[in-house]
């Protein structure tokens, strides 16, 4: 049996849950790079997109990635 790389994680991640961020990727995989694993995904030909998102902190607004694939039509 083969161990799966975090970047595969972060791939069957995103395809149960249909998107993934950095804190995701960090409680739920315990992948401390996620851009670098998104990286490693895109090189290996996946299409993963970016999408920058608005969150409510206690100090006001500010935007976080969510990564998503998109799938070929």
């Amino acid at each position: 049996m083969t161990k799966a790389t975090q970047a595969k994680r972060v791939l069957e991640y995103i395809r149960e849950t249909g998107s993934i961020t950095q804190l995701e990727a960090l409680r739920e995989l315990g992948v401390m790079r996620l851009a670098s694993r998104i990286t490693d995904l895109k090189r290996q030909g996946y299409a993963i997109v970016r999408d920058t998102v608005p969150i409510k902190t206690r100090y006001g607004n500010t935007y976080i990635a969510r990564y998503r694939e998109v799938k070929p039509e």
